[in-house]
């Protein structure tokens, strides 16, 4: 009997049936646990006095301020980030000088730092009594407690986000492009728009949904900064801890339930992204 033309598949794994589906059951389950119950835990508790009582809740005047001040705060990190990260990228890609190696590590520094540390570094330079404090006051001048250190403090946690997904695909990509318009007559700013910008975009645009999302959900830095004035600098993940403490469980949770749906908003194009453009955006993972 002639062969088949095509080749006998192999098994991809040589483990028992039995083994692969009890770790694939046993990762399901501690998902579930760890991720699907909290969740569900959360739109239950926010909906337990009723659709009426939640959305009431989320129309009171310190819940309006949260939810303007954390977009607020997202809408002016987010744009924030994707210039420095941009330069930080383009600096790192495409020049060789000394402390490149140092200026990359940094760009890391946040991920290991506390943000509870990051939030009192930026109370203890530009609190009162720190080095700036009477400059600050001298002119007006507010940071701590208002708008202004939040808005640091958040630009501290997300600032890895931007950069470290274009390093990788800009490096990936080399120069030859850019040269080549060079080359042709066109200035260094159209060079960026036309040529730069374009083959990065959805790294771009996937370093800038992940910098959103961590954003609208910092809580150690921010908590520190803006001093936890209610209807002033509140953000929602504060908003819920103090709403929590007074046991207003309905508020707290519908609260909860808003940040968790964006963030799960946030996910979905994150998830969009990648199938657009999965081949591109691996570049960022072999980095």
């Amino acid at each position: 009997m002639a062969e088949s033309a095509f080749p006998r598949r192999e098994p991809v794994t040589t483990e028992p049936r039995l083994a692969r589906w009890s770790l694939i059951g046993a990762v399901l389950a501690l998902v579930g646990i760890l991720l699907f119950a909290p969740l569900a835990t959360v739109f239950a508790e926010a909906l337990a006095a009723g659709g009426a009582a939640a959305l009431a809740s989320l129309g009171s005047p310190d819940a309006r301020a949260a939810i303007g001040l954390t977009l607020t705060v997202a809408a002016l990190s987010v744009p924030l980030n994707a210039a420095i990260g941009i330069a930080a990228a383009w600096a790192i890609a495409r020049f060789e000088f000394r402390g490149k190696a140092l200026l990359v590590t940094l760009i890391d520094l946040p991920f290991s730092v506390s943000p509870v540390v990051a939030g009192l570094a930026l109370v203890l330079l530009f609190g009162v009594n720190g080095p700036l404090g009477d400059w600050l006051l001298a002119h007006d001048l507010k940071i701590v407690f208002a708008l202004p250190g939040i808005v640091l403090a958040t630009l501290f946690v997300t600032f890895p986000f931007v950069a470290r997904e274009l390093i990788p695909v800009m490096i990936e990509q080399g120069r030859t492009e850019e040269e080549a318009a060079l080359t042709l007559g066109a200035s260094g700013w159209r060079t960026f728009l036309t040529v730069t910008l374009p083959n990065i975009r959805w790294a771009l645009l996937y370093g800038l949904l992940l910098c959103n999302a961590r954003a609208m959900g910092e809580f150690g830095a921010v908590a520190v900064v803006s001093g936890k004035i209610r209807g002033e600098t509140t953000t929602m993940p504060i908003m819920i801890e103090m709403l929590y403490n007074e046991y207003l469980s309905v508020a707290a949770f519908s609260l909860a339930a808003l940040l968790a749906l964006l963030a799960l908003l946030t996910l979905t194009l994150k998830t969009l992204l990648e199938w657009r453009c999965a081949e591109l955006l691996s570049a960022t993972r072999r980095y």
